[in-house]
């Protein structure tokens, strides 16, 4: 059960980080396409892509905070729960994937949105903060599920 509890220590920050990658490469994408439709076009290259783009990062920081707390419990804590440690893990790894992933393909959306003329900013940070949320509450809900 050790083992299964070690590994529930690196679950949440492996796939927290796997989402953040994948939702920054979304949103990545889609911004630079709109930087050469900018260039091409001889305008200014728009810094607001780079809020959008970097946004899906900080699921990646929600899982690390619950591995340390994991990582901060004795050996033996971690043997006798190491069930449960692997369920919270993989828990807060899924939560934190999906939601940085998701997050990215909205903003990737809110990228071509914008590039297109768009208005709304606003309205374009909100939905994200939305799809954050579930992060916040995936990493809130999970942490105080910690033995010890």
């Amino acid at each position: 059960m050790e083992l299964f509890g070690q590994m529930g220590l690196v679950l949440a920050l492996g796939l927290g980080a796997l989402g953040s990658s994948l939702g920054i490469g979304a949103a990545g994408q889609a911004a630079a396409g709109a930087w050469a439709k900018e260039a091409k076009a001889g305008q200014r290259l728009s810094f607001t892509y780079i809020i959008l783009v970097g946004m899906p990062i900080s699921q990646t920081l929600y899982a690390m905070i619950l591995m340390r707390k994991m990582v901060a419990l004795s050996p033996e804590v971690v043997a006798a729960s190491g069930g449960l440690l692997f369920g919270l893990g993989l828990a807060c790894g899924l939560g934190e994937m999906f939601s940085a992933w998701m997050q990215g393909k909205i903003g990737a959306a809110a990228v071509r949105c914008l590039a297109e003329g768009g208005q709304g900013f606003a309205f374009l940070i909100i939905a994200m903060g939305i799809a954050e949320t579930v992060g916040i509450l995936t990493l809130a809900f999970l942490y105080i599920a910690v033995p010890g």
